[in-house]
């Protein structure tokens, strides 16, 4: 399957989960907690964010955790000085959803349209 077949697969996969994950971001964004929410999905155990989502079998297989740019510097997953890097290149979180995705593939960014 090619990387955008992939993708597409995992858009679907988190149709569901659209809703709170846009509600989440307004939290994470207007209670100043971070400008920059990062939701981790994944499918096994992970030591980063607050889970949000726990996977529920076939039609919810991804658990997701709420995090922020600030976390992922102080574990060091972003290295501080990359961090102008990643949010120059960080979409408009009133209509995108940054994802980090822990997969087969191993780990990457993207963004979902809300």
């Amino acid at each position: 399957m090619s990387e955008v077949e992939q993708f597409l697969v995992l858009e679907q996969q988190l149709k569901p989960y659209k809703k709170i994950l846009a509600q989440a971001a307004d939290v994470i964004i207007d209670q100043h907690v971070s400008k920059y929410p990062i939701f981790v999905v994944h499918q096994q155990e992970v030591a980063i964010g607050i889970e949000l989502i726990e996977a529920s079998g076939k039609d919810m297989p991804w658990s997701v955790n709420a995090s922020t740019l600030e976390e992922f510097v102080t574990k060091n997953i972003i290295f501080m000085d990359k961090s102008q890097d990643f949010i120059s290149t960080y979409k408009n979180p009133e209509e995108n959803l940054c994802l980090f995705v822990l997969s087969e593939l191993g780990a990457q960014f993207i963004y979902l349209a809300r």
